[in-house]
């Protein structure tokens, strides 16, 4: 099993509201993607980013494909319109 988190930084709240909407919104669309969770941060502390998102796939070719998936496509492009800044670790 393969797990992919990102955290996204948006200066506006509803913006990153819509992205957790639109990315949530993928699940049983992408063949490979197994499991997938994303929200809005609640606690609004210094060091937190404004949106989380957990994907799970069986392995990393699984991975690669989601990542060239237009429905995925679809939604990276309003985030890469929207988001600040983001961070991402695979394990």
């Amino acid at each position: 099993m393969l797990t992919h988190i990102v955290c996204f930084r948006f200066n506006d709240l509803d913006h990153a509201a819509e992205a957790a909407r639109r990315l949530l919104s993928m699940k049983g669309r992408i063949p490979t993607l197994v499991d997938i969770e994303a929200g809005v941060d609640t606690t609004r502390s210094e060091r937190c980013w404004e949106l989380g998102l957990i994907t799970r796939f069986h392995d990393r070719e699984g991975l690669e494909a989601y990542a060239t998936h237009p429905v995925h496509l679809e939604v990276v492009a309003f985030i890469r319109a929207h988001a600040e800044a983001s961070i991402v670790v695979d394990f």
